[in-house]
């Protein structure tokens, strides 16, 4: 499989994302999509994603069978085929979304960012398949993701996926994300965001059985 562009990562990643945390909104609609992709928590880095790029993502994520569309409805509707491609665990796919979505993380931070997607029973848990997918041989594709060196005043490592390409340590020190003290109100946050991206979805689903388009958005 080919490195993947930022656009693409963020529109496959928040498809693994919305297919756990809103399953009764998912497959999602092109609309669904890019209002998750430019989400302003649980993302690093914010993203202003249009319809146009969105679609674009969307068809070269197709090309590599990574997404397909499904029909039904007045709208089209997405869904990813991220583990059937990429060959990984239900476990290992959880940590590269999160990584997608939020950037380089700390085992401890992804074992809390993970708690809606999948609930790892310990640290140890991530780092084990962190471990497992960092060895990954050549033969399966190679590593698909890194640990990075150890920022000036950090306590641990960090890590990163490596489907967009080689990260560079000094970059993704640069963009470190917040202590991991304040991980618990971020996901208090995240919560809330996905139960408005929720009742949003179902208000558009709504509006689609009645043969409403969306405000400002045209099918």
């Amino acid at each position: 499989m080919r490195t993947l562009s930022p656009i693409e990562a963020r529109v496959l990643g928040t498809l693994m994302e919305k297919a756990r945390t809103v399953p009764d909104s998912y497959p999602l609609t092109l609309n669904s999509l890019v209002a998750g992709c430019n989400q302003k928590t649980s993302r690093e880095p914010l993203m202003n994603v249009s319809d146009a790029q969105a679609q674009e993502a969307l068809d070269a994520l197709r090309l590599l069978s990574l997404v397909f569309e499904t029909t039904g409805g007045r709208a089209s509707r997405w869904e990813h085929n991220f583990q059937r491609v990429v060959g990984v665990p239900e476990q290992s796919a959880v940590l590269l979304g999160l990584l997608m979505l939020r950037g380089p993380q700390t085992a401890g931070e992804l074992r809390i960012s993970s708690e809606r997607w999948y609930r790892f029973a310990d640290i140890s848990s991530v780092e084990a398949f962190l471990d497992e997918m960092q060895e990954r041989s050549p033969g399966k594709g190679g590593p698909l993701v890194v640990k990075l060196p150890r920022a000036p005043g950090a306590r641990e490592q960090r890590w990163a996926h490596l489907l967009c390409g080689p990260v560079e340590a000094g970059a993704a020190a640069a963009d470190r994300p917040a202590p991991a003290e304040d991980a618990p109100l971020r996901e208090r946050i995240a919560v809330l965001e996905n139960e408005v991206a929720q009742l949003r979805s179902a208000v558009q689903n709504i509006r689609e059985q009645l043969g409403m388009s969306q405000p400002g958005h045209t099918e």
